[in-house]
């Protein structure tokens, strides 16, 4: 008998087929294709393919979802509505395009994303159909990039002359390739900068060529240089920059001086952090014998340096905000100005542009002034000499009266120098006199309605090498609390000054928008496990009872938890021309004017006040809204490689760590893991849940929590446990726990 011959199988199903020929239709939608371009496209060519199509292509026509043009060829729906919206990635290739023609975000499935990358600007439509309750799209086309450069880890195949690159960033979700001759002489698993070239159709991954090569994986300065990369922003000046700014003339000229207002003899200091070397801003004080005080909020002239045209202004513009990582400042503006010349230095005279306000006991503006100044600094406080006068005078109360028959304390810690006429009581008084003004004016804000959101800073200690040797937490007192007050009271009634005039003219505000109700209710889902309420009535009732949340967790376990829950559910601050005031201030009118050595947009406004003192007309809004958006995006990129850097240095500071056990408290729960923070340093780590072996445990949405199915033991937000280190991953700033249990009850 003769054995019979198997029969390929003619039935090979195309997967997914009614989307591609969608997607290949629509992504060239001038065109018509039949049904052996289409295969082409596809990559078949046998008769079950081929009928298959076929088939397809005559179903999307019944449906109207696209149109035979003639007898056998198709092409995509005219009619068809097209969209653009920002992509952002999910970590497993999956998307959602945040789109303003869309109230919620449209999902896109990872074989809907063609080619596009994370925060690319894209052209998408809509299906009809849902997934998981969210409307689904399909990528058309990519409009814009959101970068070209990742940061990544480089292997070397040199026996087939290519290399490809692992990008650090877990949203990108290919590997780079690169021809061994485009590598840079980088060696194989060193870190690199990699800038994409190409994406050819037919290839899985894009293609690049190594602009630099940063260093080895895990060194330190490899790791803080791979940040400033990942978010492209600048490590050194260029020379030309450099070089303009060491040629500038930055001594005090008599006939600029004439052109000023001369403050040189009023008592003059800066209050600032102790390590600080930049000073924007000092204050001045007088009693006037009307009994009223003068106070001056003097504020480095960044712009009598910073000329419009200049290399010096481009290179700062295109900066727009000085970056504070954990072990470094990247400044916006070379060391001789940031450091220099525009630093309100102790005993030197300086160029500032000022805000003088005339005010009494009660905080009521009498007069005001603004103007470009001069003055002489005759003190510099650290915050902390500052917060000891304040702290050794609680009890007194001060009022326009002679220093002479003042009875203060002045620690032996704070050594105050000046001009022999300003004696050291003298700077007390004005310390004290400001301090309880300050409080009042905060009083007042709060009543008002303004948030009082105090966060606890992180802060390293760090040895000669930049290790990682101790942890402290920086907490706002009533000497930073003053400062703050007074540089509030200056930005507010700047633009408070320009926003009013009639007609209108262009400025530069920094707003604060209404937060979600949507969010302010998850705010709420959340902190009423720790047994707190929030109140939604009106607006005031809101801001009122956040100050109470935030005051009451004070100290609690829950604190840094509730505060970054509470600071997200508010909406992001930014820079516009159109202003809608600040809500977190409760301020109607306010922008940035005092601190132009680190911000871009505060040098815009110090530029358009003096323009508009000397009587010019408005600016052009159109040039200043796009200089805004550049500014707000550089802080986000600023921030993000910030917070980078401090987790990167809690990862080094916990390698040293590793068998000791440690109290945290749960900070989130996924259904993948648990995330702890530490409550000793703050920092966090997962727990996932396949390293908890004592049972299965299942994610419960609705509770927060993960639930072990045999035992029934639950792990819920807020709750204390007790964490062990397992893994320090430098590269991709992991944090991974092993759950030890939770605490004992004080009572066993």
């Amino acid at each position: 008998m003769t054995k019979k011959k198997k029969r390929k199988s003619r039935n090979n199903k195309i997967s997914n087929l009614t989307n591609t020929i969608l997607s290949i239709l629509k992504k060239e939608r001038n065109k018509s294709f039949n049904y052996k371009q289409i295969a082409a496209k596809l990559g078949v060519n046998d008769a079950s393919s081929r009928n298959q199509i076929i088939k397809k292509l005559q179903q999307l026509k019944v449906k109207q979802e696209i149109e035979e043009v003639e007898r056998g060829k198709f092409k995509a729906i005219v009619n068809t509505e097209y969209h653009t919206g920002i992509l952002d990635l999910a970590t497993k290739g999956n998307g959602y395009i945040i789109s303003d023609d869309f109230e919620e975000d449209i999902f896109i499935a990872s074989n809907n994303i063609n080619k596009a990358l994370d925060g690319d600007e894209v052209e998408f439509y809509a299906y009809r159909r849902k997934h998981r309750g969210k409307q689904e799209g399909e990528i058309t086309n990519i409009i814009k990039r959101a970068k070209s450069e990742y940061v990544g880890t480089i292997q070397i195949h040199e026996k087939k002359n290519f290399a490809f690159v692992v990008a650090d960033s877990s949203k990108m979700y290919k590997d780079i390739f690169v021809p061994i001759n485009k590598t840079n002489k980088a060696e194989d698993g060193d870190k690199v900068l990699v800038s994409l070239t190409d994406w050819p159709e037919k290839a899985d991954s894009p293609y690049g060529k190594v602009l630099e090569v940063l260093g080895k994986p895990g060194d330190h300065n490899t790791e803080i240089n791979s940040i400033m990369a990942e978010y492209g922003l600048p490590m050194e000046f260029p020379h030309e920059v450099e070089n303009y700014a060491n040629n500038l003339d930055i001594s005090i000229k008599p006939e600029e001086i004439k052109r000023r207002r001369d403050m040189r003899k009023d008592l003059t200091f800066t209050i600032d952090p102790k390590d600080a070397k930049d000073f924007d801003d000092a204050l001045s004080f007088t009693i006037l014998d009307n009994g009223l005080y003068e106070i001056g909020i003097h504020i480095a002239d960044v712009s009598h340096y910073v000329q419009l045209g200049t290399v010096l202004d481009d290179e700062a513009y295109e900066r727009a905000t000085s970056i504070y990582l954990v072990d470094r400042v990247v400044p916006m503006l070379p060391e001789r100005l940031s450091n220099g010349a525009c630093s309100l230095r102790p005993h030197e005279e300086k160029y500032t542009f000022s805000a003088v306000f005339q005010m009494n006991d009660k905080c009521e503006i009498k007069n005001q002034w603004f103007g470009r100044t001069v003055t002489y600094s005759d003190a510099r406080f650290a915050y902390e000499e500052a917060q000891a006068i304040i702290e050794n005078n609680p009890n007194v109360t001060l009022s326009a009266v002679e220093a002479s028959q003042l009875n203060l304390t002045i620690p032996q810690n704070v050594s105050l120098t000046g001009k022999p006429y300003k004696t050291q009581p003298e700077i007390a008084e004005a310390v004290l006199v400001l301090d309880r003004l300050a409080k009042k004016m905060r009083s007042q804000r709060m009543r008002s309605g303004a948030i009082s959101f105090d966060k606890v800073e992180v802060k390293f200690n760090l040895d000669e090498e930049a290790n990682p040797v101790g942890i402290h937490f920086k907490t706002s007192k009533d000497a930073n609390k003053l400062i703050e007050e007074f540089m509030l009271l200056a930005n507010r009634k700047v633009s408070e000054f320009i926003g009013k005039q009639n007609p209108k003219k262009t400025f530069v505000y920094r707003v604060h928008d209404e937060p979600d109700e949507a969010k302010l209710a998850q705010l709420q889902t959340v902190v009423s496990r720790f047994g707190h309420k929030l109140n939604f009535k009106d607006r005031n009732s809101v801001a009122s009872s956040l100050n109470k949340l935030l005051s009451d967790v004070v100290g609690k376990k829950e604190q840094n938890l509730v505060d970054t829950l509470a600071i997200r559910t508010m909406s992001k601050a930014e820079y516009t021309t159109q202003n809608i005031g600040h809500y977190g201030l409760a301020f109607d009118y306010y922008s940035h004017f005092t601190s132009p050595i680190r911000r871009y947009p505060d040098v815009m406004a110090h530029r358009l006040l003096q323009h508009y003192l000397e009587g010019g007309k408005s600016a052009n809004e159109e040039v200043y809204e796009e200089k805004c958006k550049h500014s707000s995006n550089m802080e986000y990129l600023a921030t993000k490689a910030e917070r980078d850097s401090i987790k990167y240095m809690q990862i080094r500071f916990m390698q040293d760590h590793q068998d000791e056990e440690f109290l945290g408290v749960i900070s989130g729960v996924t259904d993948w893991g648990i995330y702890v923070e530490i409550m000793s340093n703050k920092c966090e780590g997962m727990v996932s849940v396949r390293d908890m072996k004592d049972d299965h445990y299942e994610f419960d949405q609705d509770q927060y929590a993960v639930v072990g199915r045999k035992q029934g033991r639950v792990y819920q937000l807020g709750d204390e446990v007790i964490v062990k280190v397992k893994n320090t991953d430098l590269v991709k700033k992991h944090l991974d726990f092993y759950m030890v249990g939770k605490p004992k009850p004080e009572s066993e």
